[in-house]
């Protein structure tokens, strides 16, 4: 398939005293096929977060550039959806009104914006669930909600942070299963930052490894296994083969990020 996203040379340094300057990213390339499953994997302190937010248009101030179709990313743009680890729903809102938001803010009339986020309710698997208000409900549908709010504007790209971060590893396992219904139901393209080794194999068709900083891109694997995919793939030993090569990959990293954020500690 043609490729939607652009990522070309993308370097970003950060300078926040003036004095001692940290270079987050060192001219990453990357390509996305549109309706391709992409995960980003690396230490912390890798620059996974501000590659996102840049290609979110949330940093202005980069080397390289960012095209979607072609064209340069200036700013927000329209086809590109966001979801956070942090939870982000309005708690005064229910979460049929927290999914309509966004529709309520392009002006979208109230019947019409209540029906589209019915449909976006039920494909994350809330349905019954509409009139509850947050605190009602557990983390992971609170995060589904989240989900859902951006689904419902109809982004071609979804970009998730860590989404399910905060969650139990079953929990995180059955929201997986939960985002490839969606993805593939959608045919979206999908770009996951995560921790998580197992959590990148289970939904990805390729697996983005990053080194620490300054965050370049170490290798690229492809996932070799059968789709329509589920959580059951993990038992299987070609599913553990990857993740042992990609832990391998990034053990290196870890530590590196690990003994240098020591020293810096030692020098203080």
């Amino acid at each position: 398939m043609a490729d939607i996203l652009e990522i070309s040379e993308v370097s970003k340094t950060y300078d926040l005293d003036g004095e001692n300057p940290v270079q987050a990213l060192d001219r990453v390339t990357l390509d996305v096929a549109e309706g391709e499953f992409v995960s980003v994997i690396g230490p912390s302190g890798c620059g996974k977060s501000t590659l996102f937010n840049i290609v979110g248009g949330l940093i202005a101030q980069y080397e390289g550039s960012v095209r979607i179709d072609g064209r340069a990313v200036d700013g927000a743009h329209r086809d590109v959806g966001v979801v956070f680890q942090e939870e982000s729903t309005f708690p005064w809102r229910t979460t049929l009104d927290n999914v309509a938001f966004p529709l309520e803010v392009q002006g979208m009339g109230k019947p019409e914006r209540d029906e589209r986020a019915r449909k976006f309710v039920s494909l994350v698997g809330l349905e019954g669930f509409e009139n509850h208000y947050p605190a009602q409900l557990s983390g992971g549908m609170k995060q589904r909600t989240a989900v859902a709010r951006t689904l419902a504007y109809e982004p071609r790209i979804m970009l998730l942070d860590e989404p399910f971060g905060a969650l139990d590893e079953q929990t995180r396992m059955l929201l997986g299963d939960k985002m490839l219904e969606i993805w593939a139901a959608l045919n979206q393209t999908m770009l996951l930052i995560t921790h998580n080794i197992t959590e990148a194999v289970q939904l990805s068709d390729r697996v983005v490894v990053m080194s620490f900083r300054p965050g370049k891109i170490k290798e690229v694997i492809s996932i070799d296994l059968p789709r329509p995919r589920s959580s059951e793939v993990i038992s299987t030993p070609k599913f553990g083969e990857y993740v042992g090569r990609l832990w391998t990959l990034l053990r290196e990293e870890a530590s590196r990020g690990m003994v240098e954020a020591e020293a810096e500690l030692a020098a203080r």
